[in-house]
């Protein structure tokens, strides 16, 4: 058989029509050389010819010969790729079959078969090993003729469902696996015979008759097989189960999910739902969340695990079921939920380890028993099949225990689903502690809080208040703004309003620093400007003493450094009003006719920086004006903001009539957004006057003589207004007060007396010493006239004028009761 023999032979078994044949000897030499080897490499033979096969390979190549020689004649062949080297030096990479031809020719040669491969889409292969790769292929494949009925699949199928490939042959899809949805299968593949396109990665979830409780997912892929003339003859479709991805990828959606829905405030019972809420549908039908009292309360609790010695009951926080109304729920949400020593819920309480069963005695009852009766349902009645009870565990504590059910017709609970569920109650359990801490926290705070601002504005007669407070830090609910009214003598009162920097609890301690200062201030009756002063010097030296720096955490006398504070003293018997700011917008007026006006307040520097001193203004209010007092946090609006602007927008919210209350709380909905910028503090008061059958008042001459007059002027007033019964008090205040003032003091003197809720009693002169409150020995002879006086006054006092002085004390109109008035003479 000549050489073309040889190649007609081989080329039957390579089964390449374009391949390039030649010969070599047993040393690797060509000894037979065609036309479409010099077609790819471009020599003649009489070149070709005697040469050995390593000087038509590039060098790399050239050093494997000896190598490929030694396998073809162990293994009688070898296929693989080869760079081949052109006549012109250029290279070319070819398929190479050697194989031996000894059978044709009695001795040992070889035929080497070679191919290129430029434009290919790779090695050119036989029927037989195509079909080798497809049927051992672990990938499930088919193909269905133009009736979508199987003529041809694979072993690997049989894996998704449907029987060996011979009992799939002449069946639709449906017939072999009817728990998928094979409607949608089908649709994908007429639009792949319909269109040509090849549908790649359809995803396709469902139950298989083999596992009819477990979702499965596969993924498929579509195409088109056609004949020679382009018509279509079928569709060539594969199937990969990606069950556990699928799953993976709900795992990490649902974490997800609780994520971004769990913990979204600090409201306990609120986390619980949201716990609830995220794990149904997705890992269990009815979920159930139940906290220990102390938790839901805020309290501390002792780590480490609960003792086992009894019922525990819990308090049912948060459910959630895939049917509506959770009709298998036996304990409502705020309800109390009591577990007997020994069962699972009690154990993974006590344990702090979690529990699950893959299936439930569908004739054991519930858990819950607080029916003294025992009529639980079983939970087979509640259609419950499957359990896990994970602990919620938080930094070392067990806050209590969630409990995941299936229903009849779900697959069980496994192992991963017992790890996913511990995942999420963990990451719920941070959000839940995070809540109780919050809870005890605020609950402190919010009673620091209603320690710090006025429970209730005092009674007085001066003016008609009211007050509304919105702190920024929703949080606590604290904040650094204050308000308050102090009765002062003669009937007057004192509004303040002020602010300190900051939010929160710091601020809040602050606050309550800076108003105890201020009504200790207002006590001593000073005017205004001399209140902001002495308030400006304790703040500033507060902060000396503590050497650091302005709005150091914890540091309540630097954190006053910078506040703000207006100060307004109202006097009900001329409408006179005083007032002063210390870094703080000054108050606006409402008048009895509606319109607004903004006092020209000088405006003095923040408490504790330093700068000029604070002045005041004093003018005189019509009765029926409202004071409309406000921290800067009414009008602002964000970081910027323009105080004309800002005093529109005010004058405009405080037009009009009303209730003052529901004014108040009117004017902050109108100018406050829900989420404030900044604290707020409004405080509104309308005047009143006192009538002129409530103030009497006269001139006295200092003449001692005239003292016995002042008594009896007193007296004769006390009987005009119905008082007869402090008419002999009285008398003696009256008569102490006016001699001090003739024996201390030069001038006129003026005496008045003022019926509002107490009975005042004021004597007025030029000097400018201040009485003391003297304790005299049993053997002196004088001293005891103020003693007196305190004694038998509610209380007295001193404050200073322009012109003098005032001395003044107060009886109670509503308690009249007399003192023993000789057991304090002794």
């Amino acid at each position: 058989m000549g050489a073309h023999e040889e190649y007609g032979v081989a080329r039957q078994r390579f089964d390449v029509a374009d391949a390039a044949p030649l010969l070599l000897d047993p040393q690797g030499v060509v000894t037979g050389w065609t036309g479409e080897a010099r077609r790819l490499l471009a020599y003649p033979a009489a070149e070709a010819v005697g040469r050995k096969l390593a000087d038509l390979l590039t060098a790399e190549d050239a050093q494997r010969v000896p190598d490929l020689v030694e396998r073809c004649r162990r293994d009688g062949g070898w296929t693989g790729l080869l760079t081949a080297r052109r006549r012109d030096g250029q290279p070319v990479r070819v398929a190479a079959r050697i194989t031996s031809a000894e059978e044709a020719h009695g001795g040992e040669r070889w035929l080497v078969l070679l191919s290129e491969l430029a434009g290919a889409p790779g090695w050119d292969m036989s029927r037989t090993v195509l079909e080798r790769m497809v049927a051992d292929s672990p990938v499930g494949i088919a193909i269905v003729d133009t009736d979508l009925r199987f003529v041809w699949s694979n072993a690997a199928l049989a894996q998704f469902g449907g029987g060996p490939p011979p009992r799939r042959l002449g069946l639709r899809f449906a017939d072999v696996q009817p728990g998928l949805d094979a409607q949608a299968v089908e649709a994908q593949m007429r639009h792949v015979l319909e269109t040509g396109e090849a549908v790649v990665g359809y995803e396709h979830v469902g139950h298989v008759l083999s596992a009819p409780l477990r979702e499965t997912a596969h993924m498929l892929s579509f195409t088109r097989l056609d004949d020679d003339q382009g018509r279509p003859m079928g569709v060539y479709y594969t199937v990969v189960d990606m069950t556990e991805r699928h799953r993976a990828r709900q795992r990490l959606a649902l974490l997800d999910r609780a994520n971004q829905n769990i913990g979204r405030s600090l409201d306990l019972t609120r986390t619980a739902q949201e716990l609830a809420d995220v794990a149904v549908p997705g890992l269990a039908d009815l979920v159930t969340v139940d906290l220990l009292e102390t938790v839901l309360r805020g309290a501390e609790l002792t780590p480490g695990p609960l003792a086992d010695t009894g019922p525990v009951a819990l308090r049912r926080a948060g459910h959630r079921s895939t049917q509506e109304g959770v009709p298998e729920a036996v304990v409502a949400i705020g309800e109390v939920a009591t577990y007997p020593a020994g069962s699972p819920p009690i154990r993974c309480l006590t344990t702090g380890r979690p529990w699950h069963a893959e299936r439930l005695d569908p004739l054991a009852r519930v858990w819950v028993t607080d029916d003294p009766g025992d009529r639980r349902s079983t939970f087979s009645e509640l259609g419950l099949h499957s359990v896990m009870i994970v602990p919620v565990r938080a930094r070392g504590t067990t806050l209590g225990i969630t409990t995941f059910f299936r229903r009849q017709g779900r697959e069980p609970f496994d192992e991963e689903d017992l790890r996913l569920a511990e995942d999420l109650v963990s990451r719920a359990a941070v959000c839940v502690d995070n809540a109780r801490r919050y809870t005890r926290e605020r609950d402190a705070a919010l009673v620091l809080q209603r320690s710090l601002l006025p429970h209730r504005l005092p009674e007085q007669d001066a003016v008609e208040v009211a007050a509304c407070y919105r702190p920024a830090d929703e949080l606590t609910g604290l904040g650094g703004d204050w308000y308050d009214l102090i009765p002062l003598s003669g009937a007057r009162v004192a509004l303040v309003v002020g602010e300190v920097p900051g939010h929160g609890i710091d601020a809040a301690a602050a606050m309550g620093q800076l108003r105890t200062a201020v009504r200790t201030l207002a006590a001593q009756d000073l005017p205004p400007e001399e209140v902001l002063a002495h308030l400006d010097d304790l703040v500033a030296r507060s902060a000396r003493e503590e050497g650091a720096e302005p709005g150091t955490a914890g540091s309540a006398g630097t954190q006053c450094v910078g506040s703000g504070c207006v100060y307004v003293v109202y006097d009900p018997v001329d409408g006179g009003c005083a007032m002063a700011a210390a870094g703080h917008p000054a108050p606006a007026v409402v008048l009895p006719d509606g319109s607004v006006t903004f006092v020209e307040l000088p405006q003095g520097p923040p408490l504790g920086v330093g700068g000029p001193p604070f002045e005041a203004v004093e003018l005189s209010l019509v009765e029926g004006s409202t004071l409309a007092l406000h921290t800067d946090g009414l009008l602002a609006r964000g970081e910027t903001w323009a105080v004309d602007t800002g005093r529109e927008r005010l004058r405009r919210a405080l037009e009009g009539a009303g209730p003052l209350e529901a004014r108040c709380r009117n004017v902050v909905d109108a100018l406050v957004p829900a989420r404030p910028y900044d604290d707020v503090a409004l405080l509104m008061a309308r005047t009143k006057r006192l009538g002129t059958e409530q103030v009497a008042a006269w001139d006295l001459e200092p003449d001692p003589a005239l003292v016995a007059d002042a008594r009896r002027t007193a007296t004769r007033q006390l009987a005009h207004w119905g008082l007869d019964e402090l008419a002999f008090t009285t008398e003696l205040v009256v008569s102490e007060l006016v001699t001090n003032a003739i024996r201390h003091a030069t001038g006129p003197i003026r005496l008045r007396l003022i019926r509002e809720r107490a009975l005042v009693c004021e004597v007025f002169d030029s000097g400018a010493t201040a009485p003391h409150l003297r304790h005299p020995r049993t053997t002196d002879e004088g001293g005891r006239g103020l003693l007196l006086v305190s004694q038998l006054t509610q209380r007295w006092g001193m404050r200073f004028v322009p012109d003098g002085k005032v001395i003044w004390a107060e009886q109670s109109l509503t308690e009249l009761a007399e003192l023993p008035v000789a057991a304090l003479l002794g």
